[in-house]
């Protein structure tokens, strides 16, 4: 298929190191369909010639799926379609992009971190008329005022942002922002001290090194890292909003009192932030490889378990460390992250944790002038957001296989299922979370279950590691988002204002 071409350039890209660095893996999307549109109106199950097989490119790290992925096997079955999802690898998005604009040839679907350049060069197909024809999806995915944020100067509007939607009831446990993070065992040993500002956060990393240099098996434990490569630099410089009380509107900050925006990186407590760290690096307590790791270093680092803390979104790290801590036996002594919402000053009120949807406009999901059924893949992202049941089937997975639902018809996972999702090998095989298309939190469809395994209480529970446990009944907290203690507020009309700049 043509992506193969494509996906030779880009490794050429690489390997001559060009400013355009190339992206995926080499592999084309499944062959022996024809990727015409078939006539598929009240299918409800497809042959393998009908099935169409989809490029998708997200400028993203990520892992790949089997070709022979069960789930998206069954997917395509019922539904029509097939995604062969490439990743990020080796490149800036930036890089990524530019090399696609430059080969004028495109995958089917992308999501991009420059989608602006892809208009520009003409490489996206208006969704208007498409999202026209779905009204209750145009309905319920997005207000009115949303929609018109997506529309792009020429009038038309060309991705969709696949996140931040919640169904029903809001049903968060995890915190998925920014926070400066802390291993239960850290807190465990301080005996669960009130830690409310970065002073006190460093204190107690500070006091377990010095009666624990190193982890039972003689691994050296190391403080405090940072990730600082290419647009990740977040993890280090997006804390002095956080640390005066602002929330995450990325660019700026926005004193509502004034209605006048403010740059956080001059601000006092953003000097007194990278005081902090200067005093911490000078003691040998911040990692001298942060400012020049890589992403891949940097999660490795993590998985070994032995970094104390760190500033980070929960969503560019837990997904995979979370899983090889379970795997390797390392939630059990207490490596698992909670979240803290410090502040400069003792008393002061944080909103590290977002509690309304934030609609991000400024990427999503696109389909490019070079997908040959424009339609049918319109067609499958609005199933993916309004078909509980193939929504379940990404997320949750297979009944009685993945998940179990007992006689009040609440779903949860046996120890073997939890454990089976969190390998990687049981990951590429089996489950095909599609994971940059729509997609909702909150509550489903039957009003009981969460949309998403991690959302549901009972099951967030039960796949706890008993120091994660511990640590958050010491401090009285349910979950994640209790630990964190922000103020619920809603977010304002122009929230969060990186979504319409990027200073």
């Amino acid at each position: 298929m043509k992506f193969k071409k494509l996906t030779v350039l880009l490794t050429c890209a690489t390997m001559v190191a060009s400013a355009l660095a190339g992206c995926g893996s080499g592999e084309s999307a499944p062959t022996g369909t024809d990727k015409g549109s078939a006539s598929t109106e009240g299918k409800t199950s497809y042959s393998e010639d009908e099935i169409l097989n989809l490029d998708m490119f997200i400028t993203m790290p990520g892992s790949e799926i089997n070709d022979d992925n069960e789930i998206a096997q069954m997917i395509a079955e019922k539904h029509g379609v097939k995604i062969k999802e490439t990743w990020l690898t080796g490149q800036t998005a930036s890089e990524a992009t530019g090399t696609l604009i430059a080969s004028d040839e495109y995958p089917d679907l992308i999501d991009s971190d420059d989608m602006s350049l892809l208009v520009d060069a003409g490489a996206l197909v208006p969704l208007d008329e498409y999202i026209d024809k779905y009204p209750e999806f145009k309905e319920k995915w997005f207000t009115e005022d949303e929609w018109e944020k997506f529309r792009q100067p020429d009038g038309h509007i060309y991705w969709i942002n696949p996140f931040g939607n919640s169904k029903n009831e809001p049903t968060a446990t995890t915190h998925n922002d920014e926070a400066f993070w802390i291993q239960t065992r850290v807190l465990e040993w301080a005996g669960y001290p009130k830690i409310e500002t970065m002073d006190q956060y460093f204190q107690v990393i500070e006091d377990y090194m010095a009666a624990n240099p190193t982890m039972e098996d003689g691994t050296p434990n190391l403080a405090y890292t940072i990730l600082c490569e290419d647009w990740r630099y977040f993890c280090l410089e997006n804390a002095g909003q956080f640390l005066a009380g602002y929330p995450n509107d990325g660019s700026v900050i926005v004193d509502k009192e004034t209605m006048t925006i403010g740059d956080y990186n001059t601000s006092e407590d953003t000097v007194k932030y990278f005081k902090k760290l200067n005093e911490e690096y000078k003691k040998g307590f911040v990692d001298p490889e942060s400012f020049t790791q890589t992403y891949d270093e940097y999660i490795a680092k993590l998985s070994t378990g032995r970094v104390l803390g760190m500033v980070d979104q929960w969503w560019n790290f837990a997904y995979t460390v979370n899983d090889v801590f379970k795997q390797q036996g390392l939630d059990a002594k207490g490596c698992n992250y909670v979240p803290l919402g410090l502040t400069t000053e003792e008393g002061m009120e944080n909103r590290w944790h977002t509690y309304d949807d934030t609609v991000n406009q400024a990427s999503g999901i696109a389909i490019t002038v070079d997908c040959e059924d424009p339609e049918r893949a319109f067609d499958f992202l609005v199933k993916c957001a309004m078909d509980q049941e193939l929504h379940d089937l990404r997320f949750w997975g297979v009944k009685d296989v993945d998940y179990c639902v007992d006689e009040n018809g609440l779903y949860y996972r046996t120890d073997e299922q939890r454990m089976n999702c969190a390998d990687t090998a049981y990951q590429a095989s089996h489950i095909c979370q599609y994971s940059y298309l729509p997609q909702w939190h909150g509550t489903s469809e039957d009003g009981i279950n969460a949309n998403k395994p991690e959302e549901q209480p009972s099951e967030f529970q039960l796949d706890m590691a008993q120091p994660l446990k511990d640590c958050l009944a010491a401090y009285g907290a349910d979950n994640y988002v209790d630990m964190i203690g922000s103020v619920v507020e809603k977010n304002a009309a122009w929230f969060p204002m990186y979504s319409f700049s990027k200073l």
